[in-house]
């Protein structure tokens, strides 16, 4: 399989020359960048092309890289640490020092897939605005697309330029931010819920007490009340 993708390879960056931004094969599959203004063009290649022939899109989703290589678990022994404090703030905090990230933030993924040739491919675009990230939809190549592009903008809030109906599909049309932001609150930012009363749906403020890992209480267990007892 790795040859057949080296073939897709060099075919793909042979056709389409300074579009290809960079082309990498990686755990058996092949992933390809495009900028946003040629991935129009780069999906209808990959669609119409006969030695691609990628007829089906099987995914579109969105990434953040905010916090691309940070991490708040402390793995410096032999396992993972448990209930780490944060070093970064998302709330504008002390240490709020991911408002300093300087690189492109979201990024649109689009997987791919050739019947005809057994195939998978993957095609990366990075969104040059971070404050108001857009990319052209691909739904009028991969009618697949319509759904999958309003779920990347209700949870990411990219946008999709050319969608026919781009809102809000996972969550309620009220409802505020993007929770795969990396900065989007862990609790959220408000309480929904149906009151019976005024009979219908009500927005209040968050009262979800923030959860630990580490436990609070330390109940007896009988199963090991003999085995303490003896150690002492």
């Amino acid at each position: 399989m790795s040859r057949l993708l080296q073939i897709l390879k060099s075919h793909i960056e042979d056709a389409l020359a300074e579009k290809i931004q960079q082309s990498v094969i990686a755990l058996n599959e092949l992933t390809i960048e495009v900028s946003p203004d040629d991935l129009l063009s780069v999906s209808l290649f990959l669609r119409d092309d006969d030695a691609c022939c990628f007829e089906q899109l099987i995914d579109v989703c969105g990434v953040d890289y905010l916090t691309y290589g940070r991490t708040e678990w402390d793995t410096s022994g032999s396992s993972f640490s448990r209930g780490v404090k944060r070093e970064f703030s998302f709330e504008g905090g002390e240490q709020d020092d991911v408002s300093e990230f300087d690189g492109k933030r979201f990024a649109v993924v689009v997987h791919l897939l050739s019947v005809e040739h057994n195939q998978r491919i993957r095609l990366k675009c990075y969104c040059d605005d971070n404050d108001f990230p857009i990319v052209d939809s691909v739904q009028g190549i991969w009618n697949s697309a319509n759904w999958f592009e309003r779920e990347v903008f209700d949870m990411f809030g990219i946008l999709f330029n050319g969608h026919p109906d781009l809102r809000r599909i996972l969550t309620d049309y009220g409802f505020i931010g993007h929770p795969f932001r990396k900065d989007f609150p862990l609790i959220g930012h408000v309480d929904m819920r149906y009151d019976e009363e005024q009979k219908r749906v009500v927005y209040e403020p968050v009262s979800i007490e923030e959860r630990t890992l580490v436990p609070r209480i330390i109940r007896k267990d009988q199963r090991f009340a003999s085995a303490i007892e003896g150690d002492e």
